[in-house]
């Protein structure tokens, strides 16, 4: 896997390194379930409340620093998802590409 940052957040970046996977080494199965890897129902609703908290001016510094973590988890989220789906090498038998 290469080593890249497409964040200036160095500790997502880190995440990014150590989590998302090499696709070319995963099976149907794991991308898969990887794929489907979403925010609860909850999560949606707090990042939609900090959001419009946002929108208005009126989030908190700690709040501020929530909406932030969720932002960075989707960030990562969206570039394991990106590069699962980017992966077009596939064996019938579903184990790793090679």
């Amino acid at each position: 896997m290469e080593s890249f940052q497409s964040t200036a957040d160095p500790e997502l970046a880190i995440w990014e390194r150590v989590f998302v996977p090499n696709p070319e080494r995963i099976t149907r199965e794991q991308a898969r379930y990887l794929l489907d890897v979403k925010f609860s129902k909850s999560d949606l609703a707090r990042i939609n409340a900090l959001s419009a908290k946002a929108n208005e001016g009126n989030l908190e510094a700690a709040e501020r620093i929530e909406l932030d973590r969720y932002i960075h988890v989707g960030h990562l989220l969206s570039i394991l998802k990106a590069k699962i789906r980017g992966s077009k090498d596939r064996r019938a038998d579903g184990s790793p590409a090679s």
